[in-house]
């Protein structure tokens, strides 16, 4: 009974890490595509900011998935080592997280409409 346990979490944490690389890969490369034109013109802080801002909620979001794979990840962890080396990456994912919420929020303040999830 352990063995499957142990076999659908590391399915479940596999899965979870492949969602989180996707939103992250697609954000980054959307991001990508949005500002390469902005290079070469004359863009408004609001166009700007709008790029930034969708890109920062796709981190936030790959970022919460990762951060669930690991949650997972320590219900069948078992050692010490690998639990601090777990909870060491949770820590950072957790701060990282936590600034770019921030930096979301203040940047949402700052451009009309973000509000409404523009």
């Amino acid at each position: 009974m352990r063995e499957w346990f142990v076999v659908l979490t590391e399915l479940a944490i596999v899965v979870i890490d492949l969602m989180a690389l996707v939103v992250v890969a697609y954000g980054a490369t959307e991001a990508f595509a949005r500002a390469v034109p902005l290079v070469f013109s004359t863009p408004d802080e609001i166009r700007r900011r709008d790029v930034w801002l969708r890109f920062m909620r796709l981190l936030v979001a790959g970022l919460t998935f990762q951060l669930a794979a690991d949650i997972i990840e320590t219900s069948i962890t078992t050692t010490w080592e690998a639990l601090g080396r777990i909870a060491a990456i949770a820590v950072v994912r957790t701060f990282l997280n936590f600034f770019l919420e921030r930096d979301l929020a203040e940047a949402r303040d700052k451009v009309p409409g973000a509000a409404n999830g523009k």
